[in-house]
């Protein structure tokens, strides 16, 4: 059996580590799983020093991602992104969101 290629998983107590590539083959199933993450307690950091490789839907799932913490009263941020996606959402004006 393969490893998935996108997951996240419990970092510190207070984190949701993601690893793998985060893309448009995987985004959709990250968002599933982040949701369940969510779920189980409160997250104030998502850490994606793990992530390899992102686009532009791998930009959508943070950002959902980050919203939806925030929305159930966590105050999330964002560390280790990589620097593609720090590019990504410079060039779409988002990168405050990420903070």
């Amino acid at each position: 059996m393969t490893a998935p290629a996108f997951r996240f998983g419990q970092g510190a107590p207070d984190t949701l580590a993601a690893s793998g590539k985060l893309t448009f083959d995987t985004a959709a199933a990250a968002l599933v799983e982040a949701r369940a993450a969510l779920s189980q307690g409160p997250r104030q950091w998502l850490d994606l020093a793990g992530v390899e490789t992102v686009d532009s839907a791998g930009l959508a799932c943070v950002l959902a991602v980050v919203a939806e913490a925030r929305r159930g009263g966590d105050a999330m941020r964002v560390k280790n992104a990589p620097a593609g996606l720090l590019t990504l959402a410079q060039v779409a004006g988002v990168e405050e969101l990420l903070l």
